[in-house]
């Protein structure tokens, strides 16, 4: 059974990898497309959260060391899921973000350092997001995702577990979605149309 399960796991892995496109089109906010006052608005709202993911995980990973490997395959698994991208409008784009599985076993708090990294990493490597850009998208989906990801999950663990995990993954997603539309509308609104007509566009 559990021979079965690995196998399973590694065709999903495999099949990840090849349905995603790697081209240059920008994930999450692009680089430089934020001003560079709202850019350090982020990054200092987001350096708490990432700080105090950075002390969780080494509490908790020097107590038991087979966590780090976990740790590990929960990076690799929310790089994966998040580079499959849908191409939105107002230099972002939809994907599923893969934060609601860390938030469920880690916590929020680690997923702000596991968020941070891959975004970092789809940055450098990808031309996913970007540096200057780095702290509004972790704030969405590294901080803002896990958070709402981990509560809905404490909600309703008991009623029905699969339930859970569901309500959790897509209204995490849902909820960076958001985010990225409030950072965009506070960011680029007119005086006419507005923040709120610019975030509901």
């Amino acid at each position: 059974m559990d021979k079965l399960k690995y196998k399973n796991v590694i065709i999903m892995v495999v099949f990840l990898i090849f349905s995603m496109q790697f081209s240059t089109k920008a994930m999450h906010i692009g680089e430089g497309f934020l001003p560079p006052m709202w850019c350090l608005f982020y990054y200092v709202i987001s350096a708490p959260f990432f700080l105090n993911g950075l002390k969780y995980i080494n509490k908790n990973t020097s107590k038991n060391k087979d966590l780090k490997m976990l740790l590990a395959m929960v990076a690799a698994y929310c790089f994966v899921l998040s580079s499959i991208k849908l191409p939105s409008i107002a230099g972002s784009s939809s994907h599923p973000t893969g934060t609601a599985l860390g938030a469920i076993l880690f916590g929020p708090s680690t997923m702000s350092v596991i968020g941070a990294i891959v975004l970092l990493f789809q940055a450098l490597f990808m031309a996913h997001g970007g540096l200057t850009t780095l702290g509004a998208n972790t704030f969405s989906m590294a901080v803002v995702g896990p958070i709402i990801s981990f509560l809905i999950y404490n909600a309703f663990k008991r009623r029905n577990k699969k339930t859970a995990v569901f309500l959790s993954a897509a209204l995490g997603d849902l909820s960076t979605y958001l985010i990225t539309s409030i950072q965009l509308a506070l960011a680029f609104h007119t005086g006419q149309e507005g923040i709120a007509a610019s975030f509901i566009r």
